[in-house]
């Protein structure tokens, strides 16, 4: 049964984002810098093992509107080989790309109904903040994956934001240090988290 992991890069200071997400800055300005593990995986094999995983282990992804319009330029295809469904107010024709097809739906439930059968074994990766708060508020996730770049944006899209009074518990399931990034694996307690 696939899993529903909410994998992000995140600043010190909580902000996965820099501030004025857009077109000309999909990762926000200054946004970038989280991501530098990733274009220095090559020269740090911790950092290349847990990107061939995420690569080999994800089977569909649910991101959100603004995700995919900031994105899709950038990609020029689907974010990984896999289907895609987006997370929006106004469902639109699905589009088709040479590594999965994009399918537009209106609610958590339908993609999470849909991503978990089109993964199959494998998981579902979540894309953008708001879709992992919604799953999250939800008790729709079982792994929170942070890698934690060491630096503080000061401001930008924060991650941890709109989950409602209740606290979600959390097992730590591993902590690996890279030169570039701390990775973070939780498993959310879902004996402990709000039901959906």
């Amino acid at each position: 049964m696939a899993r529903v992991l909410l994998d992000v890069t995140m600043s010190l200071d909580g902000f996965m984002a820099g501030p004025d997400v857009s077109v000309a800055h999909p990762m926000g300005v200054g946004g970038l810098r989280l991501h530098e593990w990733i274009f220095n995986a090559s020269s740090d094999e911790v950092d290349a093992e847990i990107l061939r995983g995420v690569q080999a282990g994800t089977g569909a992804v649910v991101l959100g509107r603004r995700t995919f319009d900031v994105g899709i330029d950038i990609w020029n295809d689907t974010p990984f080989p896999a289907p895609c469904f987006v997370l929006t107010h106004d469902a639109v024709a699905e589009r088709i790309e040479k590594s999965g097809t994009f399918t537009f739906v209106t609610g958590v439930q339908d993609a999470f109904a849909r991503a978990t059968t089109a993964a199959g074994d494998r998981d579902v990766r979540l894309m953008g903040a708001e879709v992992g708060q919604q799953f999250l508020a939800a008790g729709l996730v079982d792994e929170i994956r942070v890698q934690l770049a060491p630096v503080l944006l000061g401001a930008g899209r924060r991650l941890f934001e709109h989950l409602g009074d209740a606290p979600i518990e959390l097992e730590r399931l591993a902590t690996v240090d890279s030169p570039y990034v701390t990775h973070l694996r939780y498993r959310v307690r879902r004996d402990a988290a709000p039901q959906p």
